[in-house]
């Protein structure tokens, strides 16, 4: 049998400060929009290439086309159109629509960390302090 020991009680506000959403949104059967594809768009957008995204974000070139192609399947119309690579190199680039999703679901993100700070004061402010 475990002796009990007494614990200071966490604060709820700093909990509320440290609390960061990691979203996922279904967008079909196996179909999921996240952090990491996002933060793959934005990458191929600053780099302007899907390897040089991959090498960015320490995956293999690989696992960021596979995400690109899933990414793609989404929508009805493309996140991303890639150029085949040879003597000019190729290359990536998000298209209008891509940035679209991209900035909607950054959007969406902050819109749930302000709700997460919001109900975790109310939860604070109601608690009882006895």
């Amino acid at each position: 049998m475990r002796a009990k020991t007494k614990t200071k009680p966490r604060s709820t506000s700093k909990a509320a400060e440290r609390a960061v959403p990691r979203l996922r949104i279904a967008m079909g059967k196996g179909l999921i929009l996240g952090p990491g594809k996002v933060d793959l768009l934005e990458a191929i957008e600053r780099k302007g290439s899907i390897s040089a995204a991959a090498r960015e974000m320490s995956m293999s070139y690989r696992r960021a086309w596979l995400l690109v192609d899933a990414l793609n399947q989404m929508f009805r119309h493309p996140l991303v159109i890639a150029a085949p690579g040879g003597v000019r190199g190729g290359g990536a680039r998000i298209t209008e629509f891509g940035k679209g999703v991209a900035a909607a679901y950054r959007r969406i993100e902050q819109k749930t960390r302000v709700a997460i700070r919001e109900e975790l004061a109310r939860i604070d402010a109601n608690a009882d302090r006895g």
